[in-house]
């Protein structure tokens, strides 16, 4: 696509989004919600990524349907966070880890940028294998080789940047539109049984240690750090108002379009476990612990067309996701301490620990849940600072919190830090 004609894309999309705003345009309901949707999109595919299908696959084999519950949890906490993140950058023209660097100590700044690096680390881990192992699976390609390959296709989704905001949109949303349709053809091959998914949904209980441990990992796939730092700077002078009805009017759209992407990242992340459950934990398949197993058990059971769907849906959610982390990362780079480094640096760099755990031949599919756990401990660094900030009126303006509101997301906070105070007790303790 030409430069020019990709700049007129992002300018019609804002001139279609002022007209909305202004309430000047005689078009139907759903395409004044259009020119809104997008950032959300980005930001969701950081909860279909590869971690999930670790977390989710191990879930249903393992305990069938019994942590449901957890997901439409994390995917109700989702939802609140993801709007306080997209408010806090409409409001204030700053994202997450710019407000960090301003407002706390620089001691402590810098320190919550180490977490957020680790934390990238742990995301690309699980990002990167997730990908190599679609490679592997749909085409025999090596892990290693297909790590590389993950690379190169990061690169070029996220090279379309510099052509404007809407085409990047419009390629992830077409990636997380393919995940969803691969996974509404799993849910119908595999025909659940829909009286306990109804039960489990909303019957929250656990069965040992590992169950958390897994249900702590499905957190940490669902609600992903990296992704409320993102959120929060894709809202940045992507449509601008000074007007503060028109602002309130933005905010409310940009509500429908977190709803709209985490809604369809919520179903996709139920018909994971779903699957699992109805086809592996239903015929005594319990021990299907891996990617790997999963991808060749689903043929004898459900048939080649299920095991290819699979694997698409696999690779789709792997390339996605590594190229929003690593634009992720570079947002935390930037905010923290005002460091841009070349893209394709970023992305070798963070690509090393992928490599070495692929060289050193541990289990992926374990290696995912792990580094899943790892997002879950990160993730009170960056929801607690975001509820202190679109709490502050001075900040925010009239889109500062209601007291409702901030006393759901902590309540969310603590959640959080429950569990994982939890799964340290089990795993030390209870063995």
């Amino acid at each position: 696509m030409p430069k020019n004609s990709s700049s007129n894309l992002d300018s019609r999309t804002v001139q279609s989004a002022l007209e909305a705003l202004s309430r000047e345009t005689k078009q139907s309901r759903l395409a004044r919600v259009f020119p809104f949707l997008g950032p959300a999109f980005i930001a969701s595919v950081a909860y279909v990524d590869p971690g999930n299908f670790a977390t989710n696959i191990q879930g249903g084999a393992q305990f069938g349907y019994l942590l449901l519950w957890v997901i439409i949890t994390s995917n109700l906490i989702a939802m609140l966070i993801q709007t306080l993140s997209a408010k806090l950058g409409l409001a204030t023209g700053q994202n997450l880890a710019e407000h960090c660097r301003n407002q706390f100590p620089r001691p402590v700044s810098l320190a919550m940028w180490v977490i957020m690096e680790a934390v990238a680390i742990a995301t690309d881990l699980a990002e990167f294998m997730g990908a190599a192992l679609g490679f592997q699976l749909l085409f025999g390609i090596p892990l290693l080789a297909g790590a590389l390959l993950t690379a190169v296709a990061t690169i070029g989704i996220l090279g379309m940047e510099r052509f404007g905001f809407r085409p990047l949109e419009a390629v992830i949303s077409a990636m997380v539109a393919v995940i969803a349709l691969c996974y509404v053809a799993e849910i119908f091959i595999a025909s659940p049984d829909w009286g306990q998914i109804a039960a489990h949904v909303v019957r929250p209980r656990f069965a040992g240690s590992e169950s958390v441990l897994l249900a702590t990992g499905i957190i940490g796939a669902t609600v992903m750090p990296h992704a409320i730092f993102l959120h929060s700077s894709l809202m940045q002078g992507r449509i601008v108002v000074k007007d503060r009805k028109k602002l309130r009017t933005l905010f409310r759209y940009e509500i429908m379009d977190v709803v709209i992407a985490m809604g369809i990242a919520s179903f996709v992340n139920m018909s994971m476990l779903i699957m699992a459950a109805a086809t592996f934990y239903a015929t005594g398949k319990t021990s299907v612990a891996t990617i790997e197993e999963a991808y060749r058990t689903l043929e004898p059971l459900l048939g080649s067309a299920a095991k290819f769907i699979f694997g698409v849906s696999l690779l789709f959610s792997g390339l996605s996701s590594s190229s929003v982390g690593t634009s992720a990362g570079q947002v935390i780079m930037q905010g923290f301490i005002q460091r841009h480094i070349p893209l394709w640096i970023r992305r070798l760099v963070t690509m090393a620990p992928s490599l070495f755990v692929i060289a050193m031949g541990y289990d992926p599919t374990r290696t995912l849940v792990i580094s899943q756990v790892v997002l879950s401990f990160g993730l009170p660094f960056a929801i607690i600072p975001l509820v202190l900030f679109t709490r502050r009126s001075d900040l925010m303006g009239d889109l500062v919190n209601k007291p409702a509101t901030t006393a759901f997301a902590a309540v969310a906070a603590g959640l959080i830090v429950a569990l994982n105070i939890y799964l340290l007790y089990a795993t030390f303790f209870l063995g």
